[in-house]
């Protein structure tokens, strides 16, 4: 982890966003009885495993050190597939492999982003907060 003045907030808040996004992925679809909503936005599944994963990806990133990227992808990898499995488990979701495909595009467009620059965001944000005082 990068040397953040709150590491154990940052943690709480790590945990407390992989929980919302498992709620949300075993709640039940929406759209799923709606012909004409999938008519209209076919694939959007696909689209908000993508931009989950990917954000999800510059979370992590911005709490860890460049060299801690791959444990990022490879926990991420495993947080997608557990979401996978849990929704094979409900009756009301199904499992499906190109969720899997659409959380690796998302991980690799938010790690790609992380080290073009946005990697370790939560120290600048911590900065922001103290003031712009120097840490101690």
């Amino acid at each position: 982890m990068l040397p953040l003045r709150y590491p154990q907030g940052w943690r709480i808040a790590s945990v407390a966003i992989l929980l919302i996004v498992l709620m949300v992925a075993l709640m039940p679809a929406f759209w799923s009885g709606s012909s004409t909503f999938s008519s209209w936005f076919g694939g959007i599944d696909k689209w908000a495993h993508g931009i989950t994963f990917a954000l999800l990806a510059i979370w992590f990133a911005g709490q860890y050190r460049r060299q801690a990227y791959w444990r990022i992808v490879l926990g991420l990898l495993a947080f997608g597939l557990l979401i996978e499995l849990c929704q094979r488990v409900v009756g009301y979701r199904t499992a499906d492999w190109l969720d899997v495909v659409a959380n690796c595009g998302g991980i690799g467009v938010g790690i790609l982003a992380a080290a073009a620059g946005i990697g370790g965001w939560a120290l600048h944000v911590e900065y922001w907060l103290a003031g712009g005082a120097a840490r101690d």
